[in-house]
């Protein structure tokens, strides 16, 4: 079977200790050649600076192919594209375009009064620069906020329609779940790729809260699987084991990209893509 591609996901470091970290993920994923990186945006908008300063360094200081996330929380229109033509000016051409979570504290997304009102608009204004290739997201488990589960898919479809050529799902943990979804975008006329968001279970604990918050499904046998595997003391081989499982069933039905979503941990995401058969090229000039 031919090794899948992959793209990888990072977030900006707050302090010194987190950058060397960031600075060891890229030093460890980068010679598995991504076909993009990609640095978040934390929730209400609060890392923008970061963001904007870590996606400045790795386009500088590495080969990557830096992707930039870009929200629509907490600033005007006018604010928003400045940023975006910053990006472009350091050269990164590329944008995950978010509407972004609400600010802690705030139950709800609410619009700034002159800013993008919804992702669909920021997409919208950001194509019409002509500047940009523009990444979206995707729920294959039902969004909170959504009604229910078409609504994503026709949220998804306006996305791409309005400039974005590929969607990035957020994680799931079982196969099926993003192959109905899959279907289901097909159905709604949904061509562009849809590239699964994989998430190697670093904590089980922490994924599984922000599993809950995501409104991602939670199977029971995990719950069984990590409390057995944390009294034998084996949580990485068996998160090791249940990603790579995922990914292989995922290329069973012909899926060839993913995007690992790090956590600024390299060496699970390492590890399962080894499995999969992503690894160093190795050339003559490495050999000697």
């Amino acid at each position: 079977m031919t090794a899948p591609t992959i793209s990888l996901e990072f977030f900006p470091p707050q302090n010194l200790e987190a950058s060397f970290r960031l600075w060891d993920t890229v030093q460890t994923l980068a010679p598995l050649e991504p076909r993009f990186v990609s640095v978040t945006y934390g929730a209400g908008g609060t890392t923008r600076d970061l963001t904007r300063d870590a996606v400045a360094t790795l386009h500088k200081s590495s080969d990557l192919n830096v992707a930039a996330h870009l929200t629509c929380v907490n600033a005007t229109r006018e604010e928003t594209l400045r940023i975006a033509n910053e990006f472009a000016a350091a050269g990164v051409n590329e944008i995950v375009a978010l509407r972004g979570d609400p600010p802690k504290g705030s139950a709800n997304f609410e619009a700034h009064p002159q800013g993008f009102a919804h992702s669909v608009e920021l997409i919208e204004a950001l194509a019409e620069t002509g500047k940009f290739t523009i990444r979206v997201g995707a729920y294959p488990d039902i969004h909170p906020e959504a009604a229910h589960a078409q609504a994503d898919i026709d949220w998804l479809k306006r996305k791409i329609d309005a400039g974005a050529s590929e969607a990035i799902t957020q994680f799931f943990f079982e196969a099926e779940t993003f192959l109905r979804f899959r279907d289901a975008c097909a159905k709604a006329g949904i061509d562009a790729p849809i590239i699964p968001g994989i998430l190697p279970i670093e904590d089980w604990k922490g994924a599984r809260a922000f599993a809950k918050r995501c409104g991602t499904d939670i199977p029971a046998w995990l719950d069984d699987a990590f409390a057995k595997a944390e009294r034998d003391d084996r949580t990485d081989l068996l998160a090791t084991a249940i990603c790579t499982e995922l990914c292989s069933d995922l290329m069973d039905e012909g899926v060839a990209n993913f995007h690992f979503y790090t956590l600024n941990r390299p060496e699970l995401t390492r590890d399962v893509c080894h499995a999969l058969g992503v690894t160093p090229k190795v050339t003559l000039e490495n050999v000697a």
